[in-house]
């Protein structure tokens, strides 16, 4: 970069936000070539404390939970020889360690960053849900596998006490999931997101098992436990393949789905003074950190300050993006290096 630099740092926290601006000289022969930087630094530690206090609390009440019906679902499902049980407790022993995976990735995320890390360990929070909808993806095919060897021969089930299990699960589960909700990020953390994905698939799967023990219990119909089973494994399984999709996109540098691109641009366009905006990109760090840099071309008699300003708090207030930076280029200056 040449010339006069000007940085805006923006600040949130308790206090009222304050603005910096910094001007300094640089050697004389890089005077020819003057940029303006924008930086928008927004401080929400605060902010991001608290969120990961309650995603912590919600993911280690449903991992206590979890853990003690997986037990008792595993023994009812040996007792009352019930695919339905016994498939469920394997769900619920998947979701156990997704849930203990989703709470390192919580550590994880709280380090700070360092020089070779810049960014810090936040990504560990999309890996933590990539990994969770993969084991999605194998429990709901080793259900169906199950389910398939038992379809041409159903044993008989001790349905009732399959019925009294699998009751006790659903109103485990139900919790867990409230916790979740009250406590964790469900809607914009996928890695909360995936954990109670995995405890909404044990909910499922602990109503498959509740139907398919009173078709048994009233009918007799011993080929209900695996024909329910597979049915709520693909439920599991379109659950799975939403989450992995939205993993895949935040690691393959996909925009948010609160900013498009171009919507974004036509936007930095309109402000007053902005003849073009050009290499802009917009990118998830991790679930509720958005990233975004572009250039912005002004006119030769604009004040490349105020258009920081605005665009700043236009790309925050519009599309929610807190982590920023805009290189600002006047026309003249563009002119100067093209004929250099």
């Amino acid at each position: 970069m040449h010339g006069r630099d000007r940085h805006l740092h923006t600040h949130e926290g308790k206090h009222a936000p304050h603005h910096h601006a910094h001007d300094g000289k640089r050697a004389p022969h890089q005077q020819h070539t003057p940029h303006r930087h924008g930086h928008g630094h927004h401080d929400h530690h605060d902010h991001h404390s608290l969120a990961r206090a309650g995603n912590k609390k919600g993911l280690t009440i449903a991992l206590a939970i979890t853990s003690v019906i997986m037990l008792l679902e595993f023994v009812g499902g040996l007792v009352t020889n019930s695919l339905a049980l016994l498939s469920d407790s394997g769900h619920m022993l998947s979701d156990a360690g997704s849930l203990a995976l989703s709470l390192a990735a919580i550590g994880m995320a709280a380090k700070a960053a360092s020089p070779g890390k810049t960014f810090g360990y936040h990504r560990f929070e999309i890996l933590a849900a990539l990994l969770n909808g993969a084991t999605l993806f194998l429990v709901a095919g080793f259900i169906m596998w199950e389910a398939y060897g038992r379809l041409f021969d159903p044993p008989a089930v001790a349905s009732g006490s399959m019925v009294l299990v699998a009751a006790i699960g659903l109103m485990a589960n139900l919790a867990s999931a409230w916790f979740l909700m009250r406590q964790g990020d469900v809607k914009d953390n996928l890695n909360v997101k995936s954990a109670y994905l995995h405890v909404l698939g044990d909910a499922l799967g602990s109503v498959g098992a509740i139907a398919a023990g009173l078709l048994m219990y009233a009918f007799g119909w011993y080929i209900a436990d695996p024909i329910i089973s597979a049915a709520v494994s693909l439920l599991i399984l379109k659950s799975a393949w939403g989450l992995m999709s939205r993993t895949v996109h935040v690691l393959m540098e996909g925009a948010p789905d609160s900013a498009d691109p171009e919507a974004v641009k036509r936007e930095l366009e309109r402000i007053d003074g902005v003849q073009d905006v050009h290499d802009l990109h917009i990118w998830t760090i991790t679930s509720g950190l958005d990233s975004l840099t572009c250039h912005m071309r002004i006119g030769e008699e604009t004040d490349g300050q105020r258009v920081l300003q605005q665009a700043l708090a236009l790309v925050e207030e519009r599309f929610g993006i807190r982590h920023c930076a805009i290189q600002v280029e006047s026309t003249d200056i563009c002119h100067a290096e093209t004929n250099i």
